[in-house]
């Protein structure tokens, strides 16, 4: 129980003497009125004997009329104010100490309406910040399982290049794979940071005029090494002059990240299709290929940070690409869509608005 303090018995006596004032005005006033009314219609005298009998116990009367109002007022103030004040305050303790489990009960009764909605803005706060840091925790997690992969990989490579009678070859061969798990690293940061940076709106996209299908075969030519090598078949159905103005870079973005992927899981002797056609509104793009495919389940996720569906895959990506793209889609008010059949391979289709 909290001790009294000098400013919490200031303000009860001032409270009371509130009260003490209002209802001696009120009780006063009445009664004269009572008085003057007795006078005029029965003709009675009062004697100052008489009015001063009558002013003490009009006082007294006073005196417990106020203290009856004042335990009124507490016992409502108890149970409509400093009660639902001291939940919600509890409520809130337990949030600020990272507490996001908690929830305020539904406060029914006349006069808590205002705590009731504010108890019901709580719960709805509390309820975004448990997703928000549950997001947090999977980020954390995942970035650290994706980063100790390469981290292991190097240290692995790091050690037996130490070997002294290490040949040539074998000397090539662990520092290429010291390489490559660096170069992985610095991608999934690359992404990482721009899948931040897009998310919380600090790259504004900067709108041009260009031709679509001029950028779709530089971004595809890009990969003529890794389709020759890989001996996959291309196929291109561009349709010409179709200009969009969207922003760039962002742009190419998403085609790389889309090409990538169709190379990355489509087979040696497979085929990826690339194909460009034009509305008046719209400009429509559908990148496929003829690789492993996946589920209906597999497919709801794909869009996720460091979802992998293929785990044979991971190897060679970190589960960012596909959210970047995403998110990329969504600041130019487009749309993205996937169909897939297992064994069959998988179209992505991009809807661009041109102007």
């Amino acid at each position: 129980m909290k001790k009294p303090t000098i400013k919490g018995v200031l303000a009860a006596v001032s409270s009371f003497l509130l009260f003490f004032l209002t209802v001696g005005f009120i009780v006063s006033c009445c009664m004269m009125l009572f008085m003057t009314i007795l006078a005029d219609t029965m003709d009675i005298t009062f004697t100052s004997d008489n009015i001063a009998a009558a002013a003490k116990i009009t006082f007294w009367n006073v005196i417990l009329i106020t203290f009856l109002f004042k335990f009124a007022d507490y016992i409502r103030r108890k149970i409509m104010v400093e009660r639902p004040t001291k939940i919600i305050t509890a409520a809130t303790e337990k949030i600020m100490s990272g507490d996001f489990s908690v929830r305020i009960p539904p406060m029914q009764g006349s006069g808590v309406e205002g705590f009731h909605q504010i108890a019901m803005a709580i719960n709805k706060m509390a309820e975004e910040l448990s997703g928000v840091e549950t997001l947090r925790a999977d980020f954390i997690a995942n970035v650290s399982h994706e980063m100790k992969t390469p981290l292991a990989v190097m240290q692995n490579y790091g050690t037996l290049l130490q070997a002294p009678d290490l040949s040539e070859e074998k000397r090539i061969e662990y520092a290429k794979g010291v390489t490559d798990g660096s170069r992985r690293m610095a991608d999934m940061m690359t992404n990482i940071l721009k899948l931040n940076r897009l998310e919380n709106q600090q790259i504004y996209p900067q709108a041009s005029e260009f031709d679509l299908g001029e950028q779709l075969c530089e971004c595809l030519l890009q990969y003529e090494s890794v389709w020759e090598k890989a001996n996959i078949e291309i196929e291109t159905d561009i349709a010409e002059d179709v200009k969009v103005k969207a922003d760039a870079e962002l742009l190419g973005h998403v085609w790389n990240n889309l090409f990538s992927n169709a190379f990355k899981f489509t087979p040696s002797g497979g085929t990826v299709k690339v194909l460009l056609t034009a509305t008046d509104h719209h400009a429509i793009v559908k990148v496929s290929d003829t690789g492993c495919g996946m589920t209906p389940e597999v497919g709801a996720h794909i869009f996720e940070k460091f979802y992998q569906g293929d785990t044979s895959h991971s190897v060679q990506g970190n589960g960012l690409g596909l959210a970047l793209v995403k998110r990329v889609i969504d600041i130019m008010q487009g749309e993205i869509g996937v169909e897939s059949t297992v064994g069959v391979g998988t179209t992505f289709t991009v809807k661009i608005r041109r102007s």
